[in-house]
Order: C-alpha cells, then sequence, then structure tokens
C-alpha cells in the first residue's frame, strides 16, 4: 500500500486479503471433508481396533473361520444329495449303475 491511499481504499484492501484468506479456509475445509468422507469408507477405526487388540483380531478370525467349516459343510451336504438324487434313475445302467450303487452304498453307510 502506497501512503497516498485513503482509508477506504486501504479498508478494500484490507477486505480483499480477508477475502482471499476465507476463500484458502473454505479450500481446506473442502479437502479436510474429503479426507474425513474417506477415513470413514474405509473405516480406519475398525482396522486400527483389530490391530491395536490381537484378542478381538483373534476371535474374528476364530469366527470368520466357524463360518467358512460350517458353510462348506452344508454347501457340501446339499451338492452330494442333489448329485445322488440325479444319479439315481441311472441304477439299471450296466456299466454306470454299479459305480452309482457304490456310491450310495457309501453314503448309506455313513448315514448310520
Amino acid at each position: 500500500m502506497s501512503r497516498s491511499s485513503t482509508p477506504t481504499e486501504e479498508l478494500i484492501d484490507k477486505v480483499d486479503q480477508l477475502l482471499k484468506h476465507l476463500e484458502e479456509v473454505r479450500g481446506l475445509n473442502k479437502r479436510l471433508d474429503k479426507i474425513a468422507i474417506f477415513l470413514q469408507e474405509i473405516q480406519l477405526v475398525d482396522v486400527l481396533q483389530n490391530y491395536t487388540t490381537p484378542r478381538r483380531l483373534l476371535f474374528t478370525n476364530f469366527l470368520a473361520g466357524l463360518a467358512r467349516g460350517l458353510g462348506l459343510t452344508i454347501g457340501t451336504a446339499i451338492i452330494l444329495g442333489v448329485f445322488g438324487w440325479f444319479l439315481k434313475p441311472f441304477l439299471s445302467v450296466p456299466i454306470i449303475g454299479e459305480y452309482v450303487r457304490q456310491l450310495i452304498d457309501y453314503v448309506n453307510a455313513y448315514r448310520q
């Protein structure tokens, strides 16, 4: 600012500087909002809790393993049941029928 400027011009310059600072602050606020949304989306709190408390991590993994094992067992039983139901009509076929009969005998042996 020059010494020959009027008080009104000085005030206008200060207002312009304040407006520039305000725009910078708004830009920073937008960036912080984006970072906050990103951190919520990746659930950083949950990740930090899992790695800072090993007991919780072990318990979570244990439950996940149980669920996978149970799901595989139930899924396998359903698939084998459908497969056996599908193969029953082939019992009368000479070559294939013997193999199907053996499979059914194995399944019946494990049922009892």
